[in-house]
């Protein structure tokens, strides 16, 4: 009996302890660390565990990447990792829930020069690359822009002409689920350009995670 027993609680705390490790493999600073150095070329491994320490001593998150320059990871929670890699770019990591209770890794990297502009990428938590249009249908530009009339449908027009290249900056929201994605083609052209289409824009788009997928 005593045999049997010490079998049961050594197998009962193998299980625990595997089932720990798969817990915290799906916390975002495990993964963060255990990120290919390809999907980060910027930030060395060593980079990313000094961040992660440093923040959670409550230590400004400042290190010297890969390029002799400075990156600093400004948020750091369960879920969600936020870095300014440079003056003009910006890293963003969030695990979503899938509904069979795994996760997927949402990363939005922007660039500012100065309009900016993002790039939305999924894996899954091995760093596997996953469709991005599995996940969520991106609007265009016509989504962020509307003519509240027929009088001014020929500004419009003209307005419209002149954006000629879509601009598309993506933030994730750090306390929940949230996706909010704002036309940054305005921020790209002239001032006096700017203006004509400016009556036209509407508010950012805010998407939703639900049954794993972004959704309006």
């Amino acid at each position: 009996m005593k045999v049997n027993k010490l079998i049961f609680n050594i197998a009962f705390f193998i299980i625990g302890v595997f089932s720990f490790t798969s817990i915290q493999a799906q916390e975002a600073k495990t993964l963060f660390i255990n990120m290919p150095d390809s999907l980060n070329p910027i930030l060395t491994k060593v980079n990313r565990e000094d961040c992660i320490d440093f923040l959670e001593n409550k230590m400004k998150a400042e290190v010297e990447n890969r390029f002799g320059k400075k990156s600093e990871m400004t948020d750091l929670s369960k879920d969600y990792i936020r870095i300014q890699m440079s003056p003009q770019t910006t890293w963003q990591m969030k695990l979503l829930a899938l509904k069979d209770t795994t996760n997927v890794v949402c990363v939005i990297t922007t660039a500012c020069a100065p309009a900016c502009d993002s790039n939305i990428s999924f894996y899954t938590p091995a760093w596997e690359a996953i469709s991005a249009s599995d996940f969520i249908t991106l609007p265009t530009i016509d989504d962020f822009l509307v003519a509240s009339d027929s009088t001014e449908i020929y500004a419009y027009d003209e307005a419209r002409r002149s954006a000629d290249i879509f601009l598309l900056k993506a933030d994730l929201n750090k306390e929940n689920t949230e996706l909010v994605l704002t036309l940054a083609t305005p921020d790209y052209m002239s001032k006096e350009t700017a203006e004509k289409l400016k009556p036209f824009l509407r508010r950012p788009i805010i998407y939703q995670w639900k049954n794993g997928k972004f959704t309006k």
